[in-house]
């Protein structure tokens, strides 16, 4: 794609702890590594989504470099085109995470890029609605906002926090 939509940077985030989904899921193989659905695991999923160059630029991949054989071996059996993996001497959480990847933007000379953070722990199932999200969203992030997606809740849960809609 050409212009400002090939300016989004995806920034596939495939950390974890690995013990929300246990025993499935583990220190050395969070769930965002495991074939829950499909053909595929959730990081490949998501590297998929990341990876069309009609409406994204290269993706960037943050992992921890205890997982770095897992991610090389699931890009390669996606035949995932050439990303960048950044690799994480520990897991600090999502911030830092995206702080490495702002600060190699800038190294690259892309600070004007937009960066989509895209965990790859999660289920999204219509990939045209979230592009389609995304390029709505675009505006809004152009001009300095910070935007995030979610879904609607159907019950509490204390290990998430919660969006309320609109702008501020």
């Amino acid at each position: 794609m050409v212009g400002s939509e090939r300016a989004i940077v995806p920034v596939v985030l495939a950390g974890g702890s690995g013990y929300r989904l246990w025993p499935l899921s583990r220190a050395e193989q969070p769930k965002q590594f495991a074939q829950l659905m499909g053909e595929y695991t959730p990081f490949q999923e998501a590297v998929r989504r990341a990876s069309a160059p009609e409406r994204f630029a290269p993706p960037l991949i943050v992992a921890g470099e205890a997982h770095r054989f897992i991610v090389q071996d699931q890009l390669e059996a996606i035949a995932a085109p050439s990303s960048t993996v950044i690799l994480e001497p520990e897991g600090k959480n999502t911030a830092p995470a995206a702080a490495l990847a702002a600060f190699l933007l800038v190294e690259q000379k892309q600070a004007e890029a937009l960066m989509l953070l895209m965990p790859s722990d999660h289920y999204i199932a219509h990939g045209d609605a979230f592009f389609q999200a995304v390029m709505a969203a675009a505006p809004a992030a152009k001009s300095g906002r910070i935007v995030t997606f979610g879904v609607t809740p159907d019950a509490p849960e204390t290990g998430y926090g919660y969006i309320r809609r609109g702008m501020a």
